[in-house]
Order: structure tokens, then sequence, then C-alpha cells
């Protein structure tokens, strides 16, 4: 008798799930197909039927965020995989939604599917709070951002002056401005004494007429500014607690050069607090997509541009690669400037990315901490280096015989 390994196929839309089940042990595969809406009731008739017909595994597969339901409530009742929709793309005219369900059980048994890393739950809850995070802080450069359009407007050119237009100084003028203030004596006052800009320039750039309206829409900004704020600090808050059983990862992330506490947050929530999911720090680079691609064909790599890959972590990397390379002394920064000239800007920036990538799989996987050592010079790196020297002075027609200098006497080099 033929064991019995059922396996569920789930083409998930927003409101309605076409699911098929079949034996992977047959020959020719029987399907099994049924329709379920995407409540929470149907979701348990669906867990149920599964039950009933002991499914084993299931795949999924899903555009936008409607899978996230359906992999919560079969969570912990079979083996779940979510495939990428590109990876199960159908023949021109001949795509139904049962079909599309067919087709991933198929390829699922068959190895073709491009399956996404899902996380436990507890990390998609960081996931949550960090990107959050994270899309505040978005929302505060474009209200920034809309707030010197408005002052454009009405041609305050405070923004010129100010480093910061909403730091201290900046804020004590615009809610003046709010309030009804339009002397310009009285608002260059408010500034801070530290900055460069003379009174007179300060007064000269305040000196545009703000007309009510447009001191109601600088008020809503404001009030809208105070909210993203408060917002931002109370999801720190959040994560800070949520990550404080892993401080240790955090604090030997940060240590990393161009690494700081909030990044090191978004990578535990992104990777896992010991990259676990990730055998391999080439894997982990694989699946960022910090690494070069590979598009061969009769032999010939006709672009080796990276994966998409997961994008919060590649612009952490990206921005960790900016930040480590400006650190004077810093080991990235020699990569970046022997990189520079060969790779162009991005490419060197890239590359750094990538090393970093690796490095964050070491410290959080093996438990390791990153060691700084400057500009010291890496031995191998030295012996290569003077066996390159000695071999062109050789082809210029000159016998070279090396000996270390001493600290009294520095002979150096006979020729």
């Amino acid at each position: 008798m033929e064991s019995v390994y059922n396996v569920a196929g789930i083409d998930v839309h927003k409101k309605m799930l076409a699911v098929v089940i079949a034996n992977a042990h047959d020959r020719e595969l029987q399907f099994e197909c049924r329709k379920f809406g995407t409540t929470v009731s149907e979701l348990r008739r669906l867990v149920n039927w599964l039950q009933m017909q002991s499914v084993q595994e299931a795949a999924m597969e899903s555009t936008a965020q409607y899978w996230k339901p359906v992999w919560i409530a079969l969570e912990g009742h079979c083996r779940l995989h979510l495939a990428q929709a590109k990876s199960n793309r159908g023949p021109r005219g001949r795509k139904t939604d049962f079909r599309d369900a067919m087709r991933i059980v198929n390829r699922l048994l068959s190895g073709e599917l491009i399956l996404s890393y899902v996380p436990n739950m507890e990390q998609r809850c960081w996931r949550t709070l960090t990107r959050s995070r994270h899309q505040l802080r978005q929302d505060r450069v474009r209200l920034q951002n809309q707030l010197e359009c408005l002052l454009e407007e009405v041609q305050i050119k405070l923004s010129s002056l100010l480093s910061d237009l909403l730091g201290q100084s900046g804020r004590r003028i615009l809610r003046a401005l709010a309030d009804g203030e339009a002397n310009p004596t009285v608002l260059a006052s408010l500034a801070s004494g530290r900055l460069r800009a003379t009174r007179e320039e300060l007064q000269d750039s305040l000196s545009g007429k703000l007309l009510p309206l447009h001191r109601q829409v600088l008020s809503l900004y404001l009030e809208r500014l105070d909210l993203i704020e408060s917002q931002m600090e109370s999801l720190e808050k959040s994560v800070a607690q949520s990550l404080q059983a892993h401080q240790d990862s955090v604090a030997r992330l940060v240590e990393i050069p161009g690494v700081g506490v909030d990044s090191a947050q978004q990578i535990i929530a992104e990777v896992g607090p010991l990259a676990a999911a990730f055998p391999s720090a080439a894997q982990l680079a694989s699946w960022v997509g910090v690494c070069p691609g590979r598009q061969e064909s009769a032999g010939i790599s006709y672009s080796n541009r990276s994966a998409k890959g997961n994008p919060t972590m590649r612009r952490l990397l990206n921005q960790m690669a900016h930040a480590a390379v400006k650190q004077n002394g810093c080991y990235f920064q020699i990569l970046f400037r022997r990189w520079l000239p060969r790779l162009g800007y991005k490419k060197a920036i890239w590359a750094v990315a990538h090393r970093i990538c690796r490095l964050i799989w070491k410290v959080l996987h093996e438990g390791v901490r990153y060691v700084h050592r400057g500009l010291d010079l890496d031995p191998k790196a030295v012996q290569q280096k003077r066996r390159r020297l000695v071999a062109e002075l050789r082809l210029l027609g000159y016998k070279v015989d090396l000996a270390p200098l001493d600290s009294q006497t520095a002979p150096g080099m006979s020729m």
C-alpha cells in the first residue's frame, strides 16, 4: 500500500481562496478542489478541511499582503511555504485560479518554486514595529519638505540660513509665524545666538507676508509634526522593550563601523537575533540581494546585476556602507578607496555593503565580536605586495636583495 503525503496548494486573493489537495506519492496527481472565503469563519473551515484530509504541507502564492491572514490561520497545523508570484506564472490563455493552485503543488514537488523567508510570529511583530517607525521617519521628512515649500511660497527664506529647519530656533520662529507674528525683528530675536547668520540677514529672510490661509496650513503642519514625533518616541520605546532579551546581539552589531543602535534593531527584526534561517553568509547576501547576480546563456553571463532581495536590508546596508567609508582609519574606508578607481563610486559602495552583510551574519550566527584593526597591515597582503614589487624591478633589469629594516641599522636594499 502506497504511503500518503498530502500537499495543498492555495491561490490567495483578497476575497477568495482556491485550494487544491493531492497525494505527493501518486504517480499522476489527482487533485481535490474547493473554494473558501477569507473571513475568520471561512479560514476556520479551511483549517478543518485540511485537517480532515491529513494535509502535512501547504504552499500558497499571493500578491500584496493577502497571504498573512491565511498564514496565521494555518500556522502550527502543517508545514507552510510562501511562493513568490513570479515563480508560479502560467501560460497565457490557460490561467484559472485552480490551475494556479495545481501549478503551485506541481512546482513545489519539483523544486521549481522560489520560496520567501517568513519568520516566526515574534519576529514579524518586530518587523511591524521597526518598519512602522521607518515610515514615520519618512513622513517627517516629507512634512519638512512641505513646510519648506510653504515658506518659499510666502517669500520666507528661513531654510537658507538654518542648517535644520526643524531645530529649536526654526520651531520657535515657525510657531510664532503660525500664531500671527509678522514683525521680522521679533521673529529674528527668537533665533539662537549661535547661528552664523546675522540679525540683519534673519530679518531680511523673514520679511515675507503670510495670509491667514498660510498661517492655518502652517499650524496644521506643526500639529502633525508633534503627532509624528510623539508616535516615533512611542515606537522607539516599544522596539527597545521588545528586543530587551537580545541586547547582546544589538551591542555586538553596534561595534561594526557604520551600524547604529537603530540600524542594529532593524537588522535583528529582519534576519533574526541569530540569523538562524541562513546557513552561510553567502546565503544571507543572496537573500538580501547585495551580491552579484548571474544571467547566463551559452556560457556567457549577460548581466551581473544584483537581485531585488529584501528592500529594508538593502536600504540599511547602503546607509551603513556610506557611513563606514567616512570613518577615518576604518578598514571599510581602505577597501572603498582601493575599489573606487576600478569599480566607480556606486559599485564600490555596493561592494562595501556586501562585505558588511557577510560580517553581520558572522557576528550574529557565530556570536563573535568585531575587532577594529585600523590601519594595521595584513601580513599576507604585505608579502604579496613585496613579491609584486620585486617582480616588477626584475622585469626592469634590476637584481634585488631584500633585508628587513633594523631599529639601529637600516641597510634596506642593495641593487
